[in-house]
This record gives structure tokens, sequence and C-alpha cells, in this order.
């Protein structure tokens, strides 16, 4: 059941980080075209403004999937070093429970807001401004699912615990909640391979 739950959100978290790259080329792009209609042309779109500043919305909100799952977000690692490796996983139980209300309340303002505001149209289009606040509870939904299946995939032991590094610097501390030992040369130390994520699943 956990299997296959992680690979449904394997599927749902790549839908999303596809749509954002979608929404950011549609942004960039007509973009591209206002500043051209506009100081080229002399002749200012009336439309491709909305319609950029209502996809980068959705690039942003859809994006945060990916950013959830691949534990991205900016965290402070003196807590990771000052907790014994084993004990990780309730910080990073605690961490997934703080995000996960946040994105409910997201869900649950964001739809409130979208159905709110579904009379109303964006300026120079006959389209229901809610498309755009939509944006909110859909990405969040696909957070939340990115949120629960990392949680579980940590302590399920199929993931490393904490922050990702992306490469470790010679004579930095490989694990956090450890001191780096110190260069001896000798073979019982732990080496560092830059590149490799940190692995506290097995340490103490």
């Amino acid at each position: 059941m956990l299997q296959l739950f992680l690979r449904v959100e394997r599927q749902t978290t790549r839908l999303a980080l596809l749509g954002a790259v979608l929404m950011l080329i549609v942004s960039v792009t007509l973009g591209f075209y206002q500043v051209m209609t506009r100081f080229v042309f002399d002749a200012p779109s009336t439309w491709s403004e909305v319609i950029s500043r209502s996809a980068m919305i959705w690039c942003v909100f859809l994006g945060a999937a990916a950013g959830f799952r691949g534990g991205f977000m900016m965290s402070v690692e003196v807590i990771y070093k000052l907790i014994p490796g084993r004990r990780l996983i309730w910080l990073e139980a605690f961490i997934a429970v703080c995000c996960a209300v946040v994105l409910v309340v997201l869900i649950t303002f964001g739809t409130a807001m979208m159905l709110r505001v579904q009379t109303q149209m964006l300026s120079g289009l006959e389209v229901s401004i809610s498309w755009a606040y939509a944006a909110m509870p859909v990405g969040a939904s696909f957070a939340l699912v990115a949120v629960v299946a990392r949680l579980l995939a940590q302590a399920t032991g199929q993931e490393t615990i904490g922050p990702v590094v992306e490469e470790a610097l010679p004579g930095s501390p490989a694990v956090a909640g450890e001191d780096a030992a110190p260069e001896t040369g000798s073979p019982d130390q732990d080496a560092v391979t830059p590149g490799k994520l940190n692995d506290r699943s097995e340490r103490p």
C-alpha cells in the first residue's frame, strides 16, 4: 500500500512540476511579447500581461510540490547537528506537520476565495478570475501529498533524513548531529564523498 502511494505521488509531483515549467514558459513568453508590443511597436497588448501574471502564480504554486518533496526548503542546519541521528525523524515529523497545517489552510481558504470571486473577470479577458485563484488550492493539494510521501519514505528508511547536501567539502561533517572527525588518515573514519546525500538513518 505504501509503495503504491509513493508511486502515485511520484506521478502527481512530476505532473505538478511539468505544469510549473509550462506556466513559466508561458509567463516568460508573454512577458517578452508585452515588452515588444509596448516599447517596439508602440501598441501595448491588453491581455498578455494578465495571462503572464496568472501563469506565474500557477508556476509558483505548482512548483512548490517538487520543492517540498525534495526537501529543498531553507533549513536551519544547526538544529540537525544538535539532535542525535536516531531522533531526527521526530524533527522531520514536526516539520511535516507544520507544513501540512499551512497547506490545509491554503486549500481551505484558497477554495473559499476561488468560489467567492468566480463572478469577477480578468482585466481585458472574458475569463473568470477564479481560474487564477484556483492555483492556490490545486498547488497546495499537490504539495500536501508530497509532504506526506516524504515523511513516510523517511520513516521507513527509503530516503535519508535531513536537509539535502549537494556537495560535501573536505573536512566538513558528513552527518548532521555529528562533529567533523579530524583528518588523521585513519581507515576507521568515515570518508566524505562529494555529492553524497547525508545518511542519518543508521546513525545514533
